[in-house]
């Protein structure tokens, strides 16, 4: 797990040395076990390494092939690497190390692009093919590794943070007034922008390629592979899905025990996390665990709920691991914000800063650890939101019902009041349901049923919150110098787990789809009532877990914001929204922040998700502008 940059100089003079160290070396937090560079002609390539598999020099970056005439920079773990070696089955080749950077590039030079899908694993990379006369980069399936890039006709960047990208000399820096719309729509970035203008993030499941022999050359994009859900899902009876659901996950998370240090995980308490670390734990005889509380002394309401220390700790006593822990109170958020948001950089889904500390914990005994994220998205984890898609009556309901669920912060009526006159002026041109309808351009399914309409939701979600999620992940977790792993993104559970039904995923559909919205009060009380989603995944994991667990209600990892923001937070939030000068009011209206603030501080609406988003963008802009 490393960090990467990259410098592409289409002029007469060969990168700067300088530059490339620069680049890097902001980013020395993802790689502090060593750094490299190389300028070759026009091209510069540039690392940090977290030694993570094959811990000696051999493995280190940027890495070139036996001729020399094709090197790679690589950000990730390829957990079936070892299998892609005996397919290449190299007549003799004499490997130098027993990393999987190395695999890659013999893949690379065996099959080209073609290599990317063969790779299960998450990953980012740069690899400059001189004898093809190209630069490609790549991400992995589902963008659980970043990276961003930059093009203005002379120069092509990229690297791991925006951050990087930043300290090149002839970057200009301003806010993207169109992604800032769709941050504060989405609480999320549906695009390839970024909040920084002419900053693009490379798609999940896509390569760009540069041809370096063109005077004026275009980045140009292909997606090797996106999510697919069938028209007809397999043909298979539950008990075989369960079975097969079981031993494909239990592949998954020992594939991601591969390693050449210690391996630990995050320990919630509830499905995900307490069966990767039941499998784990079986398969590496001792584990760490870490897990996050908080302190609900003047909380209120569903936030009572809001703490898993009982059950994480129920769990480790039951499968015997060295657990630690951590409570977070009223005021940490604020103590950390400034940091937390330079790391960040990319602003996305959520409260993002239990997750730092936890991590921040966990980073303390090593520099791998495994986390539930995915399996929600996977098996239908969210059934609340399905439902808002599956009563709908054709293609154009669902997109109009799923869409007003997803507008999290502020709707389309606020916006002549959310933005400046000069925001506004910027944006006038996008509508935000168009970027929403965008999502699902690739999306072959007819929806014109339930369990289609489940599909697409499914399907919009891998591709938007998964990914706003897994962005966060791993910002949080490499600002530590630590590796977080996912289990539940492994190719084989994933593409299984698209193909089976929706009705193996959700228990209620087709009673929820057809609920009466005249009749006041049903469709809250279904919801309520139901006990659904991961239908499939429940059963199969009673084999790893005690039942009282794999029943368990779904309960996020989120702090008691609503009522902090109320009380012990107020002050804070205040001084930094409302103070005069404060550098947020360049793009939103004082007048729209001090009513959300008086909304929610006379408890009239509960508007901590926008809170965040608004003290988030502050920061960002203090640290960045």
């Amino acid at each position: 797990m490393c960090g990467i940059a990259g410098i592409v100089q289409f002029c007469d003079h060969s990168p700067r040395s300088a530059d490339i160290e620069r680049m890097t070396d902001v980013m020395r937090h993802r790689g502090p076990d060593g750094r490299g560079q190389i300028v070759r002609g026009a091209v510069a390539l540039g690392h940090r390494r977290l030694s993570i598999l094959d811990l000696t020099e051999a493995g280190a970056q940027p890495m070139a092939n036996a001729g020399l005439d094709q090197w790679i920079t690589y950000n990730g773990e390829i957990y079936n690497h070892w299998d892609i070696r005996k397919e290449l089955d190299v007549a003799n080749h004499q490997y130098r190390s027993r990393s999987d950077t190395e695999t890659i590039l013999l893949a690379y030079d065996r099959w080209g692009g073609d290599a990317f899908v063969k790779l299960n694993g998450m990953f980012a990379l740069g690899i400059l093919d001189e004898r093809r006369r190209r630069l490609i980069l790549a991400r992995d399936r589902f963008g659980v590794k970043p990276l961003y890039y930059y093009f203005d006709g002379k120069i092509f960047l990229f690297a791991s943070e925006i951050k990087a990208i930043l300290t090149h000399p002839d970057v200009k820096k301003s806010v993207c007034h169109q992604a800032l719309d769709e941050y504060l729509t989405f609480q999320n970035i549906l695009t390839d922008r970024t909040l920084f203008e002419g900053i693009k993030l490379l798609p999940a499941g896509t390569t760009l390629t540069l041809d370096l022999t063109q005077k004026e050359p275009r980045p140009v994009l292909s997606q090797y592979w996106d999510y697919s859900f069938p028209e007809k899902p397999l043909d298979i009876s539950f008990e075989e899905a369960a079975e097969e659901t079981h031993r494909l996950f239990v592949q998954a998370v020992e594939r991601q025990l591969l390693s050449d240090v210690p391996v630990s995980s995050y320990l919630s308490g509830g499905l995900d996390s307490g069966s990767i670390t039941a499998i784990a734990r079986k398969k590496t005889g001792r584990m760490l665990t870490f897990t996050g509380g908080f302190d609900l002394s003047s909380a209120s309401g569903l936030e009572l709920g809001f703490d898993e220390r009982k059950a994480s700790e129920y769990l480790s006593n039951l499968l015997k691991t060295e657990h630690y822990e951590m409570v977070l109170h009223a005021g940490d958020m604020e103590h950390v914000m400034p940091e937390l948001i330079w790391h960040l950089e990319d602003l996305r889904v959520g409260q993002c800063y239990p997750n730092y500390y936890i991590a921040r914990l966990a980073s303390k005994f090593g520099k791998v650890c495994l986390s539930g994220a995915g399996g929600d998205e996977l098996f239908g984890g969210y059934p609340w939101r399905y439902y808002r898609g599956a009563e709908s009556k054709d293609r154009e309901s669902y997109f109009q019902n799923y869409y007003s669920f997803w507008q999290r912060l502020v709707p389309d009526s606020d916006k002549r009041k959310l933005f400046t006159p000069t925001v506004q002026a910027s944006i006038k041109d996008q509508t935000s349901f168009g970027l929403f309808r965008d999502v699902f351009k690739n999306f072959e399914h007819s929806l014109d049923s339930p369990e289609s309409y489940v599909d697409g939701s499914l399907y919009f979600e891998f591709k938007t919150f998964l990914n706003g999620l897994l962005l966060v992940e791993d910002k949080m977790s490499m600002a530590h110098s630590l590796e977080t792993r996912v289990p539940f993104l492994d190719n084989d559970l994933v593409d299984f787990a698209s193909q089976l039904p929706a009705r193996y995923k959700l228990k209620n559909l087709f009673e929820v789809a057809m609920v009466d919205e005249d009749e006041f009060g049903k469709r809250a009380k279904q919801e309520l009532s139901s006990g659904d989603g991961k239908i499939v995944l429940r059963k199969a994991l009673q084999k790893v877990l005690p039942e009282e667990i794999t029943n368990r209600v779904k309960q996020g990892f989120s702090a008691p914001d609503a009522t902090w923001f109320r009380g012990e937070s107020v002050d804070y939030v205040n001084e930094l929204l409302r103070q005069p000068g404060a550098r947020i009011h360049d793009l939103i209206e004082p007048a729209y922040i001090n009513h959300v603030l008086d909304e929610h501080t006379s408890g009239k609406q509960n508007k901590r998700l926008l809170i965040w988003s608004l003290l988030s963008l502050e920061h960002w802009m203090k640290n960045y502008f």
